[in-house]
């Protein structure tokens, strides 16, 4: 950038790369998103983001790590605009179905919600009681021999025995088909995007800075997503 302002010949200030390296740490990022006037039908999903690198001179003199340091990003996508509407960055040892309430709190309070689906992992109280909290239905497939809940105190049967008693009458795949379970697939597809467009790894060194970095990605891919998707066709 030095280089380009000299030749124009222009009386502006250059801030060193280790400048902008330590207020990256401190940007906050909001994710452009469309609102919708619908309820949105929410999907989620995580995966891995290797941190960058171990340093050529520890590498040289101690050689590779055996374990690999990873981060876990964590994204709820809205299932008719295709947009991360959420996004959480945690360590590895951070299990999905922890973050799954953060990400609904992060969500517009005129936001309305249909359904979250999301797969085993988050199958846990924690995660029925946030979505039941935002009025939703939880699309989620129980364990396997998971039993049934008590009921609602009011006498109601919970939504996730309701779940657990549909399965034993037509079976796991066909709850999937008849609840609409199988639209998960684009939170998977939305993080094969993000991979493929900025790469599955992270090149900063410190975990603020690696938010900052996990967050501007999704962002910048919001952006694209609102400028037109790809319309798909079923061949026969």
């Amino acid at each position: 950038m030095l280089s380009l302002v000299q030749l124009l010949k222009l009386s502006i200030q250059i801030p060193h790369y280790s400048t902008l390296s330590r207020r990256q740490q401190t940007l906050e990022v909001r994710l452009p998103r469309s609102s919708s006037r619908t309820p949105r039908h929410l999907v989620v999903d995580s995966t891995g983001l290797k941190v960058y690198g171990e340093g050529e001179w520890k590498v040289r003199k101690h050689g590779a790590s055996k374990r690999r340091t990873w981060r876990k990003l964590h994204i709820m996508v809205d299932a008719q605009t295709q947009e991360v509407v959420a996004v959480e960055m945690t360590a590895n040892f951070v299990g999905d179905s922890e973050v799954l309430p953060d990400l609904l709190e992060q969500l517009d309070e005129h936001d309305q919600v249909a359904s979250v689906a999301a797969d085993g992992a988050y199958d846990t109280i924690q995660c029925h009681q946030a979505i039941r909290n935002k009025g939703a239905d939880a699309l989620i497939p129980p364990r396997e021999g998971a039993v049934e809940w008590p009921s609602d105190e009011d006498g109601r049967t919970h939504p996730r025995t309701a779940i657990v008693q549909r399965c034993a009458e037509i079976g796991r795949k066909a709850w999937k088909q008849e609840s609409g379970y199988h639209q998960r697939s684009l939170a998977e597809t939305a993080m094969f995007r993000i991979k493929t467009l900025f790469s599955g790894q992270l090149k900063n060194r410190t975990f603020a800075a690696q938010m900052v970095e996990a967050y501007l990605r999704v962002g910048a891919m919001n952006k694209m997503t609102g400028l037109g998707m790809p319309e798909s066709y079923s061949v026969s």
